[in-house]
Order: C-alpha cells, then structure tokens, then sequence
C-alpha cells in the first residue's frame, strides 16, 4: 500500500510540474496585454455599452439561417457593399471605425455571420461527409441580397472572407459590381506559396488554453486581444481595445458568444472547395487586392498572387500591415476602397 501511495504522490508531482512548465511556456511566449487592458475589460463588462447600428435579419438558404445587419447612411445611397469576414469570427469582427467610415462615403453596409458564427445557424449535424463548402457560403451572402432585394453589391471580404468573395464573384458574376480580397488567397495549400504559418496557428492555440482554462467574460476578452496582438505586422500599431472588449462582452451576453467547432469547420470548407486560380483568370469583376507586406498568417506572396491571376486587378499593398483591418491604416484602406468603388459604379450607384 505504501509502494502505491508513492507511485500516487510521484505521478500527480510529475503531472502538476509538467503542467506548471507548460503554462509558463505558454505565458513566456504569447505577447503581453497592453497597458490598461484590465480597466478596458472591466469598464467594459460593467457598461456593456457595444450597441447595433442597423436593422437585423435572417436570411435562409438551404433551411440555413444567416443573421445579417443592413446598415443606411445618413444621406442618399450611393451604393451597397456586402462584407464577408474571415475564419471563425462573426460579424462583429468588422470594426466600427471601418463600418462607419463606408456608411460616411454614402454606401449601404450589410454584414453578416458566416453560418457557424454568431446568431446563424451553427450547423450542429456538421461532420467532414456532409460539411459545407465556399460555394455554400457563396450563396450564403446571395440569399441575403435577394432578401435585401439588392440585385448587385460591392462585396469586400477578408481573409477566410476573401475566398468566399472570390467564389461570388465567380459563381454570380451578375450580382457582384466590385470585388475587394484584403489578405486573402487564390488557394491557401498553393505549392508554390508559403504555407499558411504554423507558428502563429501555434500561439493562437496556446492562447485558446491560457484563457480557457477560466472560461469567463474577462478571459474571452482576453483571449479576443491576444489573438489580435500575434496578427500584427510588423509596425505594432495600437489596437482598437475598447471595441474589441465592448463587442467582445456584447457577443457573449446578446449574442451566441463564439463557437468553438467554427474553425474546424471553416477549414473544412476551404479544403472541400480547393483551388480557385483558374475559374479567377476567367472573371471580369473589377477587382481590389489589399495585403499587408506584414501578414504573419498569410503571406504576402498569396495577395500577389492574387493580384497577377484576376485580369486587370488592382493592388493596395500596406508596408507593414499584418493580418487585420487596424485603425492605424483605416484611412488608407478606405480612400483605396471608395476610388474602387467610384472607378466602377454600378448605373444605379
């Protein structure tokens, strides 16, 4: 008994260090929040101020549900945009400074969340026999324009978002008037391109245990912020904390929160539907390629690429700039956006 008293105490020693390694390990390597992150988060949970700006909906395709928010401006439209948003994160990843700034050019803004995210259905009979492609996220963003009665629409997507835009524009070259792919990629397994970084899909899941060990409002916030730190380029602009933790904490309370099988589901989705390279030298959409030269996921080699495949695309190339929309270049990005836009307008734009 006593042998096995001290086989006991030996492996839980052996255990609580390993543990104990692991979490300093993890601590040591992902970036340090910024100053006053905890007052933000704790204003944040006590206000709960994040509010919406427009009027909300659900569009349905295929008996899926997709939540979506239109948005007017303030005047006469000039036009609507479609935004799609990147792997796993919801609609509310769209920052507020990048909304308005469009909403103040004149144009209708329609953001949604990618079926798996957010207030859309969450596909809980998912698996890898019956999961969903681009194509089904593609019409995804078409049941929504036509329950908008919107003929045809900017559409800007970003990263996982990008390639959703790049298969409307090729599936529903009649519904799209300008395509925008900011940090995106033709095809994200191109053997001619680097790999997408594993390093930082490392750390992004280094983070996902640190904060979720204590699954509480605090630490998903948290959580949101690191994953924003390890997306930065090179410059390490100041990050939007407010809005971040204000949507965070809306999301969890208003809101679904996150949905953890999103990502594996996304990822799927990208692999089911391959390679787009050959249907995009074949489109005639005006098109806008915005990378970061910065971007530690994906790498700038793939917005290149993208540039050189889509016939007579245009390029915003932000030295830099990692893989996010920062307030640092929204200016930039905006002005790049509008005189797109403007170059390419629709006859009832």
């Amino acid at each position: 008994m006593k042998l096995i008293r001290k086989i006991f105490i030996y492996t839980i020693t052996i255990f609580t260090i390993i543990i104990i390694a692991g979490l300093i390990y993890i601590d040591i390597n992902l970036p340090n929040l910024p100053p006053l992150t905890n007052k933000i988060i704790d204003n944040a949970l006590a206000s709960n101020s994040f509010k919406l700006k427009g009027e909300q909906g659900y569009a349905v395709n295929d008996n899926t549900k997709i939540w979506y928010e239109s948005i007017l401006p303030p005047d006469t439209i000039k036009g609507h945009i479609i935004l799609i948003m990147g792997i796993s994160n919801d609609a509310l990843a769209w920052p507020d400074f990048f909304i308005n700034s469009l909403l103040d050019s004149g144009y209708h803004v329609i953001r949604y969340d990618n079926r798996g995210t957010g207030l859309s259905d969450w596909m809980d009979e998912w698996n890898e026999d019956n999961a969903y492609s681009l194509e089904d996220l593609a019409d995804d963003a078409i049941a929504i324009l036509d329950t908008l009665q919107i003929e045809k629409a900017h559409v800007i997507g970003a990263s996982f978002g990008g390639m959703i835009a790049q298969t409307l524009s090729i599936n529903y070259p009649d519904r799209v008037t300008t395509l925008i792919s900011m940090m995106s990629t033709t095809d994200i397994m191109d053997p001619e391109l680097p790999s997408i970084n594993m390093d930082i899909v490392k750390m992004l899941f280094l983070a996902q245990i640190k904060y979720g060990i204590f699954d509480n409002e605090s630490n998903q916030v948290k959580l949101q912020i690191t994953s924003r730190l390890l997306l930065l380029g090179d410059e390490k602009y100041e990050l939007d904390l407010e809005n971040i933790a204000n949507s965070t904490v809306y999301n969890i309370r208003q809101r679904n929160g996150f949905n953890a099988d999103a990502s594996k589901q996304h990822i799927e989705a990208t692999m089911k539907s391959g390679t787009r390279i050959d249907q995009l030298k074949n489109i005639n959409t005006p098109t806008l390629v915005i990378h970061g030269k910065s971007d530690p996921l994906i790498d700038f080699a793939h917005g290149l690429k993208t540039q050189q495949t889509i016939p007579n695309a245009d390029s915003l190339w932000i030295e830099g700039m990692g893989h996010d929309i920062p307030k640092f270049y929204n200016d930039i990005i905006i002005s790049r956006i509008i005189l797109h836009i403007k170059q390419n307008p629709e006859k009832n734009d």
